[in-house]
């Protein structure tokens, strides 16, 4: 609480006591109640943080008038009590819609309590249920309090919550980009690298060949990271302050992912930025039997699948993916040779370093071809290695199975 706020509440309360004791109403502290509710409220929004002790001040002050005060069970005592009661209930609802957890659990529940008891010493003579049945009544007033403070809180929080798991997605997707289709562009520019610099003694025209090729491929790279950069720019722009995009999306605007439609292109680029034999075999119907999102999960997998070849079989001379269908299932395979065929006076390069978690982005896939309700699998196959995923036809053109 600042100090223009404490002095604000400091004022009010006492203003209310002195014309309390000056108009002679007995229960003094109901009507301080009163002014710390008319003060908190009329310092908002910067009362927000402390409208939960607030809350528990004039529950104290309630108690004290209810249990303490001289003349607490004459009529004009219950009246200023009643209207303190409605002083203390406008505060918890404002306690629980604002104030920190920590504050509203204490305060809070020293307020609730104040208004379910506040009627006990009215009947002296009241038996023991009778005092629970008069507690359980005014509870009622309580719950309403928290429910309209509540269920506005619980809204906000649910929306906060959706706003953080929407821009937590979209950061994955972000890094799932980078990783596909950059890190795809920037190993085949190592490899070139590598390449040229074996070859640049012995053949200057072949390294210049591959540094050509090296300069295509950090193009393609910088593009990716264009089209990354755009997409967190327009979902900026077309994100309001909630992180909501203006047509109701919480994850903003999202660039069109690529389909097999590119994995001619993506194969191509494969061949060009090394001496690695790349083919694709695309059968016919494979492209109608795919959804836009079965589509980009087996652009994905070729991707990952070919940069994966580059890292960690850079001795591999030919690259075989195909693309399948039954009508009812999509099947896709990258194979690689693992060095078989590759010329004798071409020796293989060196292996490319690996971190310590190296094939994360196969779990990634796996996992995401799971989800579309496939099957994925991965591991040797002759002399190289394969990678195999099978997904359900779930295109316009897909037969029923």
């Amino acid at each position: 609480m600042k100090t223009r706020d404490r002095a604000v509440v400091a004022a009010v309360t006492v203003a209310c006591c002195v014309a309390a004791v000056f108009l002679g109403v007995r229960p003094v502290p109901s009507l301080a109640a009163v002014a710390v509710a008319l003060a908190t409220l009329g310092c908002r929004p910067r009362s927000h943080e402390w409208t939960g002790a607030a809350t528990g001040a004039a529950g104290l002050l309630l108690l004290v008038a209810t249990f303490a005060w001289p003349g607490r069970g004459t009529a004009e005592g219950s009246v200023w009590h009643l209207v303190a009661v409605g002083a203390v209930l406008l505060l918890l609802t404002a306690a629980v819609r604002r104030s920190p957890r920590r504050r509203l659990l204490a305060g809070g529940g020293l307020g609730a309590a104040a208004v379910a008891v506040w009627t006990v010493p009215l009947v002296p003579d009241a038996s023991f249920f009778e005092c629970l049945g008069m507690i359980a009544f005014w509870s009622v007033p309580v719950a309403g309090a928290v429910v309209v403070g509540g269920y506005p809180r619980l809204m906000e929080d649910r929306r906060r919550q959706a706003v953080l798991a929407a821009r937590r997605a979209q950061q994955l997707e972000l890094a799932h980009d980078l990783h596909d289709f950059v890190a795809h562009d920037v190993s085949g520019i190592v490899v070139q690298a590598q390449a040229a610099r074996f070859v640049a003694q012995h053949d200057p025209a072949a390294a210049i060949q591959a540094l050509e090729r090296i300069e295509r491929a950090g193009l393609a790279a910088l593009a990716s990271i264009d089209r990354t950069v755009r997409m967190l720019r327009t979902s900026d722009r077309n994100t309001d302050g909630d992180g909501y995009g203006a047509a109701g999306d919480p994850t903003g605007a999202r660039t069109v992912h690529p389909g097999t439609g590119e994995l001619a292109q993506v194969v191509e680029r494969f061949g060009e930025t090394g001496d690695v034999r790349a083919r694709l075999d695309l059968a016919p119907g494979v492209t109608e039997a795919l959804s836009r999102e079965g589509a980009a999960t087996v652009h994905r997998l070729v991707v990952e699948a070919l940069t994966n070849v580059r890292r960690h079989a850079p001795g591999a001379a030919g690259v075989r993916v195909v693309l399948s269908t039954d009508g009812t299932t999509v099947e896709v395979s990258v194979t690689d040779d693992g060095g078989r065929g590759r010329p004798a006076h071409l020796p293989g390069l060196p292996r490319l370093e690996r971190g310590t978690r190296g094939g994360g982005g196969l779990l990634a896939l796996a996992e995401r071809v799971r989800a579309f309700g496939g099957t994925f699998a991965s591991g040797p196959y002759r002399d190289g290695w394969r990678v195999t995923a099978v997904l359900p036809a779930t295109g316009p053109h897909a037969t029923a199975s």
